[in-house]
């Protein structure tokens, strides 16, 4: 693991770098709009940003994803704060930004849940997720990630939010046009320098040379109610656990909060290990990348970070800038860091269209354009999945559409499947008649598979066989077990063949006496989970 680990830093380290620093300018504005999204302290979001980054960079499960404080949390954590507010306020001796502190407390519960989920190895089921919803979910955030950046075209304006208009807006979208156009044209000249690092810099030179009045990293902070970007190193919240007494009567709220948080942030982090293996064609490990969430959303809680997840958009520009080892969100973590203690002076200089440039670039690259071409060749139900993820994922968020859209895709499989049960029948030379079943028996064809049977007009003797059918859940076998009673019970002889052993053990534990009736054989089926296996040591 160690020899793996080291191979991902220094495999291409000038690529890694440059595509770091990149990602760095862009996580800037995401973690300071976040953190107005949950209404704390923009620092807190650079903080958790970093702190989420050069964990998961150092330990997590894919080599250059990126992570940082991300929307869907930060929505989440609005409820939360809120009403921890209300309650520091409403003290004998009030204490502002209460619910700050019960941020950084929930967060440990969110880091345990998430490390649990590593140790029990849930990250390999992110392997379950249909194509469709895969597709869904990436067209579903392509718009998110455009809708999100239309906030940059609106400004404060005697207390009102309103467009920008006029020469601003038209300066603005020119900004946009030529990020986009170098971000495009570049790679065509030369793959040597991420494109849109270039890009942010000959953007920030003209604007910064040319004294344009266009809105800047440091102008969207002040908007927003911040100070700037200058800060210190992330420190120990020696009194956290004093605020502990304060939550007496809302452990509910603490705890649901805290399940949700983790729920969101494996899901979302668990899917884009997975777009990120299919862009690289590589295999990162869901169950590390578990643990490594998990590790730094605890590191959160106790240095006064946001926490956070994966945030795709920023895993891609690594990932298309040629960032694809640890290396890359190592340095992205770091700079950003930097950026904090000494560089907040130039950062606060670059302006937001530059940004908004590379963003839109990645909702072109994300976006799945193949499904227009292939929504009339795929089937209905397919069709209909990939469309409702990408709908509830700009309605709702991430987490709620890839659930929907994976229990969609289950009950549409179980249905197909409870119509695809068959036995054909057939009788030997001694009299007995054969049931040869095919396909699933779980609980959706356990109907059909009762009505195949004509158990008074059978002859004495009755072979039940498995061979190319499998006995899937307690219903199949609960089945199995009704059919095989009544024969018995009518004084017929059944014969049980070719039965898995999990079938076998659950069928002797109810009735012992079908030891007498279950045909061992060599060719028994045998079946096997390997997706443990498979994880990839990175």
């Amino acid at each position: 693991m160690w020899q793996n680990t080291i191979k991902n830093f220094t495999q291409n380290p000038k690529n890694d770098i440059l595509s770091g620093l990149t990602v760095a300018l862009a996580l800037v504005p995401e973690a300071v709009a976040f953190a107005f999204v949950a209404g704390i302290d923009p620092l807190v979001g650079l903080y958790g940003a970093f702190m989420m980054g050069i964990v998961t960079a150092l330990f997590g499960g894919r080599p250059g994803m990126i992570s940082g404080a991300t929307g869907a949390m930060a929505v989440v954590m609005v409820h939360l704060i809120q009403k921890g507010n209300e309650v520091g306020l409403a003290l004998d001796n009030p204490v502002e930004n209460l619910g700050l502190q019960w941020l950084f407390i929930t967060l440990l519960f969110v880091g345990a849940i998430q490390i649990l989920a590593g140790v029990f190895r849930l990250g390999k089921f992110v392997r379950l997720i249909p194509h469709p919803v895969m597709m869904g979910f990436v067209n579903g955030l392509a718009i998110v990630i455009f809708l999100s950046q239309l906030g940059m075209f609106k400004e404060n304006v005697d207390g009102t939010t309103q467009w920008i208009q006029g020469a601003e807006l038209w300066t603005m979208l020119g900004l946009i046009a030529l990020t986009m156009g170098i971000m495009f044209g570049l790679p065509k000249l030369t793959k040597k320098v991420p494109a849109a690092l270039i890009a942010i810099i000959v953007v920030a030179c003209i604007t910064i040379f040319g004294s344009l009045d266009v809105s800047t990293v440091g102008s969207f902070i002040k908007e927003g109610g911040g100070e700037g970007l200058k800060g210190s190193l992330p420190s120990f919240q020696y009194g956290l656990f004093e605020f502990t007494s304060t939550i007496t009567g809302h452990w509910d709220l603490i705890l649901s909060t805290a399940f949700i948080l983790a729920a969101i942030g494996l899901i979302e982090s668990l899917m884009t290990l997975n777009l990120i293996d299919e862009l690289t064609e590589t295999r990162g490990s869901g169950n590390r990348e578990c643990l490594a969430q998990g590790g730094a959303n605890i590191l959160n809680g106790l240095f006064g970070g946001m926490g956070g997840c994966a945030m795709i958009g920023q895993s891609i520009i690594n990932v298309t800038s040629g960032g694809r080892g640890r290396l890359s969100g190592a340095i992205a973590a770091i700079a950003l860091l930097c950026f904090i203690l000494f560089g907040s002076s130039l950062i606060e200089q670059i302006p937001i269209a530059a940004l908004v440039g590379v963003m839109f670039m990645v909702v072109i690259g994300t976006f799945a354009w193949s499904s227009f071409r292939i929504l009339h060749k795929i089937p209905l139900s397919d069709a209909f999945v990939l469309l409702a993820v990408s709908a509830i994922t700009v309605w709702k968020d991430l987490a709620v559409a890839v659930i929907a859209g994976v229990i969609i895709s289950a009950l549409v499989f179980a249905w197909k499947s409870a119509t695809m049960i068959r036995a054909r029948k057939s009788i030997k030379e001694d009299g007995t008649k054969v049931y040869e079943i095919w396909g699933p028996l779980f609980f959706g064809s356990t109907t059909a598979f009762n009505s195949k049977f004509d158990i008074a007009n059978d002859p004495q003797s009755v072979e039940i066989d498995f061979m190319e059918s499998k006995v899937s859940d307690h219903s199949g076998v609960e089945a199995l077990r009704n059919v095989a009673n009544k024969y018995l019970e009518q004084g017929k002889n059944v014969k049980l063949t070719h039965l898995s052993p999990d079938c076998k053990e659950i069928l002797l534990k109810w009735n012992p006496e079908f030891e007498n009736h279950i045909e061992n054989a060599i060719d028994d089926p045998r079946y096997h989970v390997v997706t443990d296996l498979l994880d990839a040591e990175v």
